[in-house]
């Protein structure tokens, strides 16, 4: 299948984004939502920041809710009672202590263009952590327009563990928020642009910490808020591009075949690219059919290499009739985007008998 990446990317780099914390050093840009509001593109972006720190030494950063302010937990990397293996945690070997700490500190930015390709990052962040649910940062937005209303899901990330918030706004100046929608541990959630039978729906992915698989559920609400209805939607392969997990990548698009998810897909290696799946359009808890191969995967060497590399990582996209403009995480480092043809992606579909 034909894709079309940008000859100019990635169109944003931490080194394009001033960070909003002293003595931090910006790591990601990158995982965002997209929102087309009149003639600008928005994108929400995941902005990470971590502490500069000396050798030996690892800080981790912590909202303070009582005084608002970000507060650094350090940590030697001498000392055996703690986990460094991967860059983007410290875990403690004891399990009675028992704790997780992020090494960054993740909030949505916005980046403005009138064009599509290139973009202006906003002075302040757009959601920040607020509450006791987020004090290790928000993350990976994504938007669904509704009417004249812009409704952004995040991850919320705490000692409580992971779940989702939910927030809309109409001008991308302000917010309400609407509280947490999905519990922990959940996350990749992707709200249909539109009523289906009178309902909402929503894809999401249950993390299990015992029992089953990094798999896409769906949900449905007759509020947004209020999730209930909850039916498994599709796993993990046995053994191909997607056997160590899956979920929702684009908000999904309403095609006269049905609704299209392109959603990402992982290795146990965690190599990271993009499938798509086919919904009935009266009952998206039913599948069509969906690509065997993935319809996009890391070439490119900026996909490749980076903070976490070998990644693609859809998030958003804008619709013009057969063309997908889609744009996407890279490396967990960046963001990207490309171009391709929605005839073409649902060519890759088999579908089911």
């Amino acid at each position: 299948m034909y894709i079309e990446r940008y000859e100019k990317n990635p169109i944003i780099t931490p080194e394009d984004v001033k960070p909003l914390h002293k003595d931090h050093e910006v790591i990601g840009a990158f995982n965002a939502g997209v929102a087309k509001i009149g003639n600008e593109t928005i994108l929400l972006l995941r902005v990470a920041e971590r502490p500069i720190t000396s050798d030996g030494i690892v800080k981790a950063p912590v909202i303070n809710i009582e005084n608002n302010k970000l507060e650094l937990k350090s940590f030697s990397t001498d000392n055996p009672k703690y986990d460094f293996s991967d860059p983007r945690m410290i875990k403690s070997i004891d399990k009675m202590e028992g704790f997780t700490y992020l090494t960054s500190l993740s909030y949505i930015r916005i980046a403005r263009s009138n064009d599509g390709e290139n973009f202006t990052i906003d002075d302040k962040a757009f959601i920040y952590p607020e509450n006791e649910y987020q004090i290790y940062g928000v993350e990976d937005a994504r938007c669904t327009q509704i009417g004249d209303e812009y409704y952004i899901n995040f991850t919320s990330v705490s000692p409580r563990g992971v779940l989702v918030t939910l927030v809309v706004t109409k001008d991308f100046k302000s917010y309400e928020s609407k509280g947490n929608i999905f519990a922990p541990e959940n996350k990749d959630v992707l709200i249909f642009p539109e009523k289906i039978n009178d309902m909402y729906y929503a894809l999401h992915r249950p993390s299990l910490k015992s029992i089953g698989n990094y798999d896409i559920w769906i949900a449905s609400s007759p509020d947004l808020i209020s999730w209930g209805n909850h039916h498994y939607l599709m796993g993990i392969s046995d053994d191909s591009w997607d056997n160590g997990r899956i979920g929702g990548g684009l908000v999904p698009i309403k095609t006269d075949k049905g609704w299209l998810e392109i959603y990402h897909g992982a290795t146990k290696e965690n190599r990271y690219c993009m499938g798509a799946v086919l919904l009935d359009l009266n009952d998206p808890t039913k599948i069509i059919g969906k690509s065997i191969k993935p319809i996009m995967e890391p070439d490119a060497d900026y996909e490749k290499k980076g903070f976490f590399g070998d990644v693609v990582f859809g998030c958003g996209g804008v619709v013009e009739g057969d063309v997908l403009t889609m744009y996407y995480g890279v490396a967990d480092t960046s963001m990207a985007v490309c171009k391709m043809k929605i005839s073409d992606i649902l060519h890759q579909i088999e579908i089911e008998g």
